[in-house]
């Protein structure tokens, strides 16, 4: 009654064997399972380290001998012992099958430039004078006529002086022989806008003369190597005046004369020159004779420079 009672309640001979043979069942799934995980792990990690990949570059690596460079790895490292050769190894040939450099063609050399004098200064030019005669206008604009200079004598005493304001001086009054007096009966009139010490004045008939054979005007332009044109309105009464031209640096002298036994005769000279910078035209109007015992005389009434 009791063994019945233990058959029943509890496990007997037959349900132990299965129990024991359950558990190595399961036993031998869990394995076939871990093991089917472990070969997926290993695919992956064989898919991930495959051949394409680089390996890890480590300071200071050292290559087998012989062995070529992978990619990436620097050129020129070398294994332990072997020789180090300089230069780029093309990929598939052997060290000594390298392709040589290639030949490069020496510089051609260069002729060095012919040094090239510097050019000679041209020579300074020559310096040149003419002196010709021209009428007098009815009225003389020294403003227009005068555009470096000019100047005009006996506006209302006979030292007064007008010339140019702002102009370049080069007219020069360099005094003459005997003594000057006014006269307001010049028969062309002259007028200007830009003088000093009066700055304008219209319908002048004012000039100075010189009394007396051998007495004049003496007078001089400054030259600046550049050529020069000289106005110089002049004139006499009764007399022969004679005008002498010449430049301070030596030269021929250009004599003209101007005679009028009888009454009153103005002229214009024009007079063209060049003469060395610091030169000067020099010009000399005086009485050569007189026709008049009281005073055959010569005038001068203005001079422009342009």
């Amino acid at each position: 009654m009791n063994d019945q009672e233990t058959w029943r309640i509890g496990p007997g001979p037959t349900t132990r064997i299965a129990q024991r043979r359950e558990a190595r069942r399961r036993q031998r799934r869990r394995w076939a399972i871990e093991a089917v995980a472990g070969l997926a792990c290993l695919a992956v990690l064989v898919t991930y380290l495959g051949p394409d990949s680089d390996p890890p570059s480590e300071p200071g690596a050292v290559l087998p001998a012989g062995a070529p460079n992978p990619a990436g790895y620097p050129t020129g490292a070398v294994g332990a012992g072997d020789p180090v050769e300089t230069g780029v190894v093309t990929p598939g040939l052997q060290p000594r099958e390298r392709t040589p450099p290639p030949t490069v063609a020496p510089s051609p050399t260069v002729a060095p430039s012919p040094t090239v004098a510097p050019a000679a200064a041209s020579p300074p030019a020559a310096p040149t004078l003419s002196v010709s005669r021209a009428e007098v206008p009815a009225e003389v604009d020294l403003t227009g006529l005068g555009t470096r200079d000019w100047v005009h004598w006996g506006l209302q005493r006979p030292e007064t002086l007008v010339r140019r304001s702002g102009g370049t001086g080069e007219i020069r009054d360099e005094g003459g022989r005997g003594a000057r007096d006014r006269y307001d009966t010049n028969p062309e009139l002259f007028g200007w806008r830009n003088g000093s010490p009066v700055s304008s004045a219209g319908g002048v008939a004012t000039g100075v003369f010189v009394c007396g054979a051998g007495n004049g005007f003496a007078l001089a332009v400054t030259g600046s190597g550049a050529p020069r044109t000289v106005h110089l309105f002049a004139g006499l009464w009764m007399a022969r005046g004679r005008l002498d031209v010449r430049l301070s640096t030596g030269g021929p002298t250009s004599t003209l004369r101007l005679e009028d036994p009888h009454t009153t005769h103005t002229a214009q000279f024009v007079i063209r020159f060049r003469a060395p910078q610091g030169a000067k035209l020099l010009i000399r109007w005086t009485v050569e004779e007189t026709f008049n015992s009281s005073c055959g005389n010569v005038n001068l009434q203005a001079a422009a420079v342009r």
